[in-house]
């Protein structure tokens, strides 16, 4: 008989009762652990999408407001281009799609899956990321920087805002890559890759309502 037994055997009814719901405490101790844990955290980033939706819409009602405030300078009808705009919006959105696909190669575990879609997020990311940075450029060295007017000065805080959330996404997304390559498919990796992927269909979401109400409604005739 083992040290362990003859202790076991050794003690009386009450220390037995007493070891026994010791090890309950901490079979259950963990699990209820790990389930707050989780509570928590899927609390905290729903408040922290909220927060952002709500920073996007007070700078929607800005541009709203200013978008006639153009002091005698350029207006989107001048600035726009829809054609350089509708390939920026075509890599976000299939972005997306490579989100969605990694996704899935992440919960059956494919790494030809997973790194090759996480790649092509990451190379249509950062494609629309330099568009947008190449159209301030334009903008600006044809003196139509944010100081020119009030309508400007919305344009590039609107518009900067979602692209600095974008290039944010985009280390985020070589986190991901290099926490799965470190620790592999883990659950608590796979609950990170899910708040990623909710982050980027949210900038998708929003993108989308930019390109309309921004893009299409400024160059649209009046």
């Amino acid at each position: 008989m083992t040290a362990g037994a003859q202790t076991n055997a050794g003690a009386m009814p009450g220390d037995r009762l007493t070891l026994l719901g010791g090890h309950a405490a901490a079979l259950t101790e963990e699990p209820a652990h790990g389930a707050s844990k989780r509570i928590v955290v899927a609390y905290g980033f729903w408040i922290f999408l909220i927060s952002d939706i709500i920073l996007f819409s007070a700078l929607f009602a800005t541009y709203a407001v200013l978008t006639d405030a153009t002091a005698g300078g350029p207006s989107g009808r001048d600035l726009f281009e829809l054609s350089t705009v509708a390939v920026e919006t075509a890599c976000l959105l299939l972005s997306t799609v490579f989100c969605g696909i990694a996704g899935i190669g992440a919960q059956v575990r494919r790494n030809d899956l997973y790194y090759g879609a996480m790649s092509a997020t990451f190379v249509l990311g950062a494609t629309f990321v330099a568009i947008e940075l190449h159209e301030f450029a334009t903008m600006i060295a044809a003196g139509a920087g944010p100081g020119r007017s009030a309508f400007l000065s919305a344009f590039f805080a609107l518009i900067g805002c979602h692209g600095m959330h974008v290039t944010a996404g985009l280390l985020w997304l070589l986190t991901m890559m290099a926490q799965v390559y470190a620790k592999g498919y883990r659950a608590d990796i796979r609950r990170r890759l899910l708040c990623f992927a909710l982050f980027w269909h949210t900038l998708d979401i929003i993108w989308v309502a930019l390109f309309s109400l921004v893009y299409l409604v400024g160059v649209a005739p009046r």
